[in-house]
């Protein structure tokens, strides 16, 4: 009696492994799920952009330890030395994200971005005291726009625009986008829209770092931040979801 026959190993067709731009899509699309851009759960842009900034406990989170150093740092002013209190203003931004990053763990809700947070801030502090100057408390936010600004350019300039990669992932297209032309003009204008908020931020607030305006600098950090991202994350959600074949009527 003979065995009924088995395919054989070699008539097999292996599965291709995912190649390296669904894996950055994938990677990216997962970021933005969690930060609560994800087409499934909001119908409406106002609810994108609301989860997108972590209502009004990412707001606090995002703002406060900030300003709370900007205001204190003003009051605390020498005209003469023209620097405020660092220990004062530092040990109240630090402790602001401390609360912020224990508040989340007592509500066992996700604390990974007060964690970033609370790191950055103490990173940011440290070097303060390090150098004595109130304006580097900003000067991590400095590399971090440069980096955002940068990878969002060099994506549109090889024709793999980062708004596509997260896109295509959220709306289960992959990369199959970049067969439309449409499509890639309009995620490479919004990658580049991107990258100009960052670069902008650079140009009009370094040359008050080498000012050593604190005071201005600090504010317009604030300014600059929740201010014109929101509208940013407005415009690209609009944009996208116009995009979308599977959009609502």
């Amino acid at each position: 009696m003979t065995e009924p026959a088995r395919p054989d190993d070699a008539d097999r067709v292996p599965l291709e492994p995912p190649s390296a731009a669904d894996s950055l899509s994938a990677a990216l699309g997962d970021a933005a799920r969690r930060a609560g851009l994800d087409p499934a759960k909001h119908s409406s842009t106002g609810a994108a952009v609301w989860a997108a900034m972590g209502g009004w406990r990412g707001i606090l989170e995002s703002v406060l330890p900030s300003l709370a150093f900007v205001v204190l740092f003003t009051i605390t002013n020498d005209p003469e030395t023209r620097q405020g209190n660092l220990l004062l203003s530092l040990g109240v931004s630090v402790g602001l994200a401390l609360v912020f990053t224990i508040a989340r763990l007592v509500a066992k809700s996700p604390p990974s971005a007060a964690i970033g947070g609370l790191l950055a801030t103490v990173a940011a502090a440290v070097l303060t005291l390090f150098t004595g100057r109130g304006q580097d408390n900003f000067v991590f936010g400095f590399f971090t726009n440069g980096a955002y600004g940068a990878a969002f350019l060099v994506s549109v300039l090889v024709g793999w625009p980062l708004i596509g990669l997260i896109a295509g992932y959220l709306l289960g297209e992959g990369t199959a986008w970049r067969t439309d032309k449409r499509k890639r003009r309009v995620y490479s204008l919004l990658s580049l829209g991107w990258a100009a908020l960052f670069a902008a931020r650079l140009i009009v607030q370094l040359p008050l770092y080498f000012a050593g305006d604190v005071t201005a600098l600090g504010t317009l950090k604030i300014v600059m931040g929740l201010p014109l991202f929101a509208p940013m994350v407005a415009v690209t959600w609009l944009a996208v979801r116009a995009l979308s074949p599977k959009r609502e009527s």
